[in-house]
């Protein structure tokens, strides 16, 4: 596995649209910003992948406000825009 660095991308599946940037590295976790949402500490548990400098999440193992605020980030987007 690559390295996580400060300003990668995140997402949830490979991929798809990014649902925040890398704020901080640490041993155990990663502090991710989700737009209009902030900053969430995620577990390094919950990476699955890192490549190209994509770091992909597990869904699953994420805290449900982290998941329902890029959730909400989605719902929240024009689709005539993209």
């Amino acid at each position: 596995m690559e390295r996580i660095e400060e300003g990668n991308d995140v997402f949830l599946h490979d991929g798809s649209k990014a649902v925040g940037a890398v704020r901080e590295v640490h041993a155990q976790q990663i502090v991710v910003y989700v737009e209009n949402a902030g900053d969430f500490t995620v577990p390094m548990s919950a990476v699955k992948e890192v490549d190209s400098g994509k770091v992909v999440l597990d869904r699953a193992k994420l805290e449900p406000r982290m998941r329902e605020a890029i959730a909400n980030e989605h719902r929240a987007e024009d689709p005539r825009l993209g």
